[in-house]
């Protein structure tokens, strides 16, 4: 089995700000549609106005943005990847059984900006959408079925939910920051971490100065025991 750290949502190169955290609840913002093919606005997700005040008035109710990952009412969730970070997954292996944590950079009350995991998908199928769009997803909305954006272009689609909470487990980095020094758990040693293999980036203190930039982060823990308890421990937070 492998964790998949997975990086989606406004940040400071996409959209320009913090998703907010409301009423105690991460709310994250879907990065700007950049290739004229969504159809669903901010406005659609009642997310109009914490865009553009994370935006800084860039974007807005009207602006077209990139929902994925979707996440459905049923708790189901359909998650689209292409070019060199779909490339990445391919060649670690990941498909049905793995599971992507998804997280993105929030803000607080407090007005301290951190990384948080806000969301979930447990793998149970992986679509080539070069192999043509799967009949019980002709009808969604999800960007990538939508329209192709890439050669490799693919869906992984499971069980998925969004966090109810802002709650500390799901919090990556370390109060006080920077946004980069996370606390990591303790299964994940160093070499453990795809993207993060230089020795510098593991702390002492059970701290891991992850990479500025990158999408996809796997953690291949096979059938050892401790992450998959730790993965569960995670997961009752939504």
């Amino acid at each position: 089995m492998r964790i998949i750290f997975s990086r989606k949502g406004f940040d400071s190169g996409s959209g320009g700000g913090s998703s907010p955290i409301v009423d105690g609840v991460p709310v994250s913002l879907p990065i700007p549609d950049s290739k004229g093919i969504a159809r669903a606005t901010y406005g659609d997700l009642g997310l109009g106005d914490h865009a553009a005040r994370a935006s800084r008035g860039a974007y807005g109710a009207d602006s077209l943005c990139h929902h994925d990952p979707l996440f459905t009412g049923d708790g189901r969730c359909l998650f689209g990847q292409v070019g060199a970070a779909q490339t990445h997954l391919a060649n670690q292996g990941v498909g049905v059984g793995d599971t992507f944590l998804f997280f993105g950079l929030f803000v607080g009350d407090d007005g301290e900006r951190h990384h948080r995991i806000f969301g979930y998908l447990r793998v149970t199928a992986v679509h080539r959408l070069a192999d043509g769009i799967p009949e019980h997803l002709e009808d969604s909305s999800h960007p990538h079925v939508l329209g192709m954006h890439g050669s490799n272009d693919a869906i992984y689609e499971g069980e998925g939910r969004q966090a109810r909470f802002a709650s500390e487990a799901l919090r990556l980095t370390v109060p006080g920051g920077p946004l980069t020094l996370w606390k990591r758990p303790a299964w994940l040693k160093p070499g453990g971490l795809s993207y993060h293999d230089r020795r510098d980036r593991w702390l002492r203190g059970g701290r891991l100065r992850s990479v500025a930039r990158g999408q996809e982060f796997v953690a291949d823990v096979r059938r050892r025991k401790t992450p998959r308890e730790w993965l569960e421990r995670i997961l009752e937070e939504f």
